[in-house]
């Protein structure tokens, strides 16, 4: 056994305590180097100043709008219809929407002459008011001929569809309503007859129809009718639904808040009945998540999107997807508005859609549909693109979109007003509430309309606002548009229109243009009973440039434009090359037309 003394544990104790202090101060040097490094001072850089610019807007071409003045005549023209929405302070929404306008031939003389769509008192012992007809006299001036028309049926009116649908040579009248819709044929003499009920196109009398338009559906020669309803509404779900405004009190519902309705398709018997084919038509669409009816719509457009000589329907719809019914060639529709891209804005968001029209406003070609959307949503323009049924919204790239941003749009046409060949938009504008500047700074009750002209393919077709200085004072005077309409009243060649206001007067607007372009007008006869050739397309060139224009009046927010297509030749003195592609494909030529002419045009 060793034994270990208590010196030697000393020894070794005191070299252990030794290496210890040798390795902590090893590691005291490790940290410290490490903490030099991460503490660093950095190194000083040379400063580097980075120059801000605003962004710029690129450069519009300089283009000299031309001055065409704009007269209001509504009196002057002996005009005194006033419109009545029923009002009496209970903030119910029909009252809000306004009614339509058409103008037609009512007596085949050639006149435009006019019809305005009325509401009427709810309540029992309220005033009592009926659509107003006004008889043109060839210049421009008006005389009422409602009294004893026939047309003088207290209803609760809202839009207007007018056609020959038996083929007899008479325009027939279809109002929609609030409640029964009605069907007026014309036994000619000023004379309207009510054949509603024989027809059987009077819906329930709880639907809320808003817009219609006649066309040939199946291609069979006679015409078809299309009724949009817009939402399930009466009085008691108003009232429930207790809508207001903060600081105001009670106020107009939100459609959003409105279950929808469906629309109703009827089939041209051909004999002066109609059958109905709403349901087997595919024209009823479903919302997938709560099973009721998807639509609540205030606009339709008839046009063949796809070029196969079959009409397809566009449908605006207020606060959900607009719809596209393509024509499968049966008598039946899908609906493809989302593949279409015309279902929603370009964020994928349904917008308040009120009235629509269609145009082959550029020198390609190509189709546009021009919608007016609510306050702050824009008016839409989709373009077509490469004719392959896709469209995208151009409006911001065309001129509008920026433009109409906070207006509140309802009526909507494309016309050329200063007859240079090239469309033009129009819009109608107004808000639902009349305090709304109260709670929106930005918005007013009473709007000004908006004129867009279109600078023709050396500019790009681009669409420029018109200013007072290009058209004079009196459009632009704000008003509460809702419907709208154009025509040559007057029979000078140059398209003159009318705007209709809720619980107002109209505004008739005279085209007094001195620009010296020519035009021509034509008027189509058709061999079968489509008399008017509704959903033919004109074809025509003018100075190497090529033109387009459908027939079709049905246009805007429940409204109907004249029949007869205006031609704008600017400086030209003829039309070089026409020719008609008539509703079912048939294509006739015609020659030259000398300008300043009326040519009918009968399909051979």
């Amino acid at each position: 056994m060793v034994e270990v003394t208590e010196h030697e544990d000393d020894a070794v104790i005191g070299r252990a305590f030794r290496w210890s202090v040798v390795g902590f101060s090893a590691v005291l040097v490790m940290v410290g180097l490490v903490v030099c490094v991460i503490w660093r001072p950095p190194e000083e850089l040379p400063e580097r100043v980075t120059e801000l610019r605003a962004a710029e807007n690129p450069a519009l071409p300089s283009v000299a709008i031309p001055r065409v003045i704009f007269r209001e005549i509504t009196s002057e023209a002996g005009i005194t219809f006033q419109h009545n929405s029923g009002a009496t302070g209970e903030k119910l929404l029909p009252e809000a929407m306004g009614g339509g306008v058409a103008f037609f031939d009512f007596d085949g003389d050639g006149d435009q002459d006019l019809l305005f769509v009325n509401g009427t008192g709810w309540s029992e012992g309220s005033e009592a008011s009926t659509a107003v007809l006004y008889e043109n006299d060839g210049e421009g001036r008006f005389r009422d001929v409602t009294a004893g028309s026939g047309l003088d049926v207290p209803l609760y009116g809202m839009g207007v569809a007018i056609s020959d649908y038996d083929g007899d040579a008479h325009p027939d009248v279809f109002l929609t309503a609030v409640g029964k819709n009605r069907l007026f044929r014309n036994a000619g003499s000023g004379r309207f007859v009510d054949v509603t009920d024989a027809a059987g196109v009077g819906g329930l009398s709880s639907d809320w129809s808003t817009c219609a338009a006649w066309f040939d559906c199946d291609n069979d020669g006679d015409l078809d009718l299309f009724v949009g309803n817009y939402v399930k509404w009466s009085k008691e779900i108003d009232f429930q639904l207790g809508s207001t405004l903060v600081g105001i009190g009670r106020a107009y519902g939100q459609p959003m808040n409105f279950e929808g309705s469906f629309p109703y398709l009827y089939l041209n018997q051909g004999d002066g009945g109609f059958e109905d084919a709403s349901e087997a038509s595919g024209v009823r669409v479903v919302n997938p998540a709560s099973g009721v009816p998807a639509a609540k719509s205030l606009g339709v457009a008839p046009v063949d999107l796809n070029r196969d000589g079959w009409v397809d329907l566009v449908v605006a719809n207020d606060t959900v997807r607009n719809f596209v019914f393509s024509n499968r060639w049966d008598r039946t529709f899908e609906e493809v508005g989302a593949l279409t891209g015309i279902a929603y804005d370009a964020y994928g968001k349904a917008r308040g859609a009120m009235g629509i029209d269609t145009a082959r406003y550029r020198e390609d070609g190509v189709l546009a549909i021009g919608i007016g959307n609510f306050a702050n949503e824009m008016t839409a323009l989709y373009v077509e693109q490469d004719r392959a049924m896709i469209f995208v919204d151009e409006a911001v790239p065309a001129g509008i979109g920026s433009a109409s941003r906070q207006l509140l749009t309802f009526g909507l046409f494309f016309f050329d007003y200063d007859l240079d060949g090239w469309q033009d938009l129009l819009t109608a504008n107004g808000h639902l509430e009349e305090e709304i500047f109260r709670v929106q700074k930005s918005q007013r009750y009473e709007q000004p309309a908006q004129l867009f002209w279109n600078s023709g393919p050396e500019h790009g077709c681009r669409f420029y606002e018109v200013g007072v200085e290009q058209s004079g004072g009196d459009l632009w005077e704000p008003i509460v548009g809702r419907g709208s309409a154009f025509a040559d009243i007057d029979n000078d060649g140059d398209l003159d229109f009318v705007l209709t206001q809720v619980n107002g007067g109209p505004r008739l607007y005279r085209n007094d243009q001195s620009l010296g372009n020519r035009w021509v007008r034509l008027r189509l006869r058709g061999s079968g009973q489509n008399r008017e050739g509704i959903g033919a397309w004109i074809h025509w060139e003018v100075g190497g440039w090529e033109f387009w224009r459908q027939v079709m009046p049905t246009r805007g927010y429940l409204s109907q434009s004249e029949l007869p297509v205006t031609i704008g030749l600017g400086k030209a003195g003829a039309v070089e090359g026409l020719e008609v592609v008539w509703p079912g494909g048939g294509v006739q030529g015609v020659g030259g037309v000398g300008a300043g002419r009326l040519v009918e045009i009968v399909e051979e």
